[in-house]
């Protein structure tokens, strides 16, 4: 039978299609769907998902494309699909419900609500036989027990507008940013240390970027080798293990073991884009060539697999292929030695990869256990000769495995994950220096700024030349820092300028005078059942913890006080619960480092103004700012009012809080300058 499409063929989102033939009468979220539910008082079912999400494909599989299911679906319910990716504020809204259910988050979220919107019961993957239980106890419930779902509905939406600061006690602020705070804040996460496999203790893993760039900011200030070595431990570990891909670069988004070994395969842009600037951060501060490897390999996965003809960066690449887990990236042993051959038997060795396979059915996950110096001299070869073979290994692999059925594509694009990518390519530049790597990023702000920017207003998605949702403060929080960064790898300002108009627009539309922070929607946006502050950082760093650390550099390059002052405001908000928690605030604990000591102000004039910015940014210099050009007084920002080229050679100032040091020539003697403060 001719399968019929519904209302989602129409949508944009890879996600949504993929329910575009479902028996399901699904609505996108919108008002069509909400005045329905209205109109024939039927209660709604919201379920939230993702293109790359495993679960919500098993569970669309099992329930949402059997008729017989669909069919109570359809009697019963005005049924909305969502993209949490394209709609994070109405997937923050109802998993902030599910949790005030006392029930476990996670995707797929099914959430039941009245015809007002409010919430009354949820949860998350659902086999089909407890599906259909569910669903008709909620349909009974709702035609006999309204009025005490409504009641119950009335409660969770009083609960959601409660405020973030309210809920802790932190209303009051804190403007402690002492050396014991921060150190009580290391002594807080070391107890949440894996110290045999690094990242923190248990399963699943999550790579969770933010904590260990703190690591690297507290161990910059502290020296204390403690910190660097569950750094080295955790990136190491990573690197050898299945969640990189071996073959080709990048990294899956977490391991379901606490080996770091066995991958859920979905691959994200927003994960990938931060681990570039983990692992940069990381080669600045050891020069450990596996970081450089990592760096390399995990761009030219983007370039490759996730880079858009317009340049932009697609959301995701899918867990699944051909209905399985994992089967695109890996391998059985005699595949292996039907690719490579008398190379096999080492390569298998390096990888380890078994006959029995280390992972289901025979499969093996290629990962590592021993540094290519340790695995040379244990095969009594030079390291030059092994990295030639892997190189080979890697190549044919890579081939052999382009021929396979590719993962699933989610081709939307993000603003926020493209800026966290964007990011991640200017801290990759830094470190390495390598011009192809600055290309690529420029080619994506300039696609940001062109295709998803209207006015000082940004959009959320693109697809298919259109960008049809507005921008939330995670899209402008992540942008400004972007556009940051890039400055200062190109001494470009129309990139400040804009980042600046982008903030003024955040402070007019976003921002909360009463609580001093920002909210999660704009002024002009859609008005859901609660209007939300994200605060803690979580694989993403939060939207307010970005704002207030853009607004801490932003300050210093226009010396807007307004900027600075506000910034220590929204630290001192959450100051405490930094310190007590900093695993759930760790990019807030990165702008509370900022506050031991000023920010170094550098400014560099002359014709050698760039290749002395390189050699200063292949130092990891986490509280510094840099500004520049070849000219003299041809800027307009205040950090280069009157800075002049000494006897015609390049100069550089280094400033602390208005006060500058003696005018330097060399770049060793204005490093010798920074760390001296």
């Amino acid at each position: 039978m001719e399968k019929k499409p519904n209302r989602l063929a129409q949508e944009s989102s890879p996600y949504l299609l993929q329910h575009a033939y479902n028996p399901v009468d699904w609505y996108p979220w919108g008002p069509e769907a909400l005045e329905k539910a209205k109109a024939e008082q039927k209660p709604i079912l919201v379920s939230i998902g993702y293109a790359a999400c495993h679960w919500c494909h098993v569970m669309e599989h099992e329930s949402f494309e059997n008729g017989q299911i669909a069919e109570v679906m359809n009697k019963d319910f005005v049924c909305i699909k969502v993209d949490r990716e394209e709609r994070p504020d109405v997937d923050q809204v109802y998993m902030d419900a599910l949790h005030a259910m006392g029930l476990q988050g996670g995707w797929p979220l099914n959430v039941f609500l009245n015809s007002d919107a409010k919430p009354f019961y949820g949860g998350t993957y659902f086999p089909p036989q407890n599906w259909v239980q569910l669903l008709q106890s909620i349909a009974e419930a709702y035609s006999k027990s309204r009025a005490e779902l409504d009641k119950s509905a009335d409660q969770f939406v009083l609960h959601l507008n409660q405020s973030e600061l309210a809920k802790y006690g932190l209303q009051i602020g804190n403007q402690d940013f002492s050396q014991e705070a921060f150190e009580q804040m290391f002594a807080n996460l070391k107890a949440s240390f894996d110290l045999k496999r690094g990242g923190t203790s248990g399963a699943p893993k999550f790579p969770m970027p933010s904590i260990w760039r703190f690591l690297l900011r507290y161990y910059q200030h502290s020296q204390n080798p403690a910190a660097l070595e569950q750094v080295n431990l955790t990136l190491e570990e990573m690197a050898f293990g299945g969640i990189y891909d071996q073959v080709g670069g990048g990294f899956a988004r977490y391991s379901v073991d606490d080996a770091w070994l066995v991958p859920h395969f979905e691959k994200m842009l927003y994960d990938n884009g931060q681990l570039l600037s983990l692992y940069a951060e990381a080669y600045q501060v050891t020069r450990n060539e596996l970081y450089k490897q990592v760096l390399q390999e995990t761009i030219s996965f983007v370039e490759r697999e996730l880079t858009s003809p317009e340049g932009g960066f697609y959301s995701s690449l899918d867990a699944d292929s051909e209905g399985v887990e994992g089967k695109f990236y890996v391998f059985t042993q005699s595949e292996v030695q039907e690719f490579l051959g008398e190379e096999a038997e080492l390569a298998s060795q390096y990888y380890q990869i078994t006959p029995e396979g280390n992972w289901e059915h025979g499969l093996n996950i290629l990962h590592r256990r021993q540094t290519d110096e340790a695995f040379a001299a244990d095969q009594g070869l030079s390291l030059e000769e092994l990295q030639e073979r892997i190189q080979l290994w890697k190549d044919t692999l890579l081939k052999a495995r382009s021929q396979r059925v590719r993962p699933g594509l989610d081709d939307k694009i993000l603003t926020s994950w493209n800026a966290l990518m964007l990011t991640g390519l200017v801290d990759a530049y830094k470190a390495l220096g390598e011009p192809k790597i600055l290309e690529l990023a420029c080619t994506n702000a300039h696609f940001l700024l062109s295709k998803l920017k209207q006015g000082n207003q940004l959009y959320h998605n693109y697809k298919e030349g259109k960008a049809t949702i507005d921008g939330f403060l995670e899209d402008y929080a992540l942008l400004i820092q972007a556009l940051i960064g890039l400055y200062q790898v190109t001494f470009e300002e129309h990139w400040l300028q804009e980042a600046k108009r982008l903030t003024e627009y955040t402070l007019n539309n976003f921002f909360d005078q009463e609580e001093e922070l920002f909210y999660f929607t704009g002024s002009a946006g859609e008005q859901l059942i609660a209007r939300k502050k994200e605060i803690f950082d979580n694989v993403v760093p939060a939207s307010n913890s970005v704002m207030a650390m853009n607004l801490h550099f932003l300050g210093l390059f226009y010396d807007k006080e307004r900027y600075t002052r506000l910034s220590q405001k929204m630290l001192s908000k959450v100051r405490d619960l930094v310190v007590k928690e900093p695993t759930h605030l760790a990019n807030w604990a990165s702008l509370f480092y900022l506050q031991l000591k000023p920010t170094a102000e550098i400014a560099i004039i002359g014709p050698e103004a760039h290749p002395f910015r390189g050699l200063l940014q292949q130092h990891f210099l986490p509280n510094a700012l840099l500004v520049g050009s070849k000219e003299e007084n041809t800027s307009d920002l205040p950090l280069l009012e009157d800075r002049i080229v000494q006897n015609g050679k390049t100069t550089l100032y280094v400033c602390y809080n208005k006060a500058c040091q003696l005018p330097v020539q060399s770049v060793a003697e204005a490093l010798e300058q920074i760390w001296q403060i």
